[in-house]
């Protein structure tokens, strides 16, 4: 009877580690089926849409180049990025043509994106991108 018990159990166990294993997985391809744009960002002391006032950032992951690319709130932004369970870091941007940008948010974008460690997607369907455990950047996910 013990061992039925045992048996039992462990196979719930189991069951709730691929139960948890499958939302992980879910989470992660949400990152590359739509684009995101920013909401939220951490650190300046100005107002949201005065750091953009004519064009949120966006990103867009390219799962199979391993790539991100969008709008940094004024010009193109792309770079490689590095994606291993939660972690996620972000390499050197590509080459754009700069135009010069009202409110100063692209530079607050573009240093802070560079400092990302990792990311979450909360229960409101929300990607966080995250520096040394603290929510820098929150976006959402763009409706077209």
């Amino acid at each position: 009877m013990k061992n039925y018990i045992v048996l039992f159990v462990s196979v719930l166990a189991l069951s709730f580690n691929s139960c948890n294993t499958m939302k992980d997985t879910t989470k992660t391809d949400d990152l590359y089926t739509t684009s995101w744009e920013l909401e939220y960002i951490s650190g300046p002391r100005i107002a949201f849409e005065g750091l953009y006032p004519d064009k949120k950032p966006f990103i867009k992951f390219d799962k199979n180049n391993n790539q991100v690319f969008g709008n940094a709130g004024c010009n193109g932004y792309s770079a490689p990025f590095t994606l291993k369970g939660n972690s996620l870091t972000f390499g050197e941007q590509g080459p754009t043509t700069m135009m010069f940008c009202e409110g100063g948010g692209e530079q607050t974008f573009l240093q802070t994106i560079k400092k990302t460690d990792s990311y979450s997607i909360d229960k409101d369907g929300k990607l966080n991108l995250i520096v040394k455990g603290i929510p820098m950047m929150r976006f959402k996910k763009v409706i077209k």
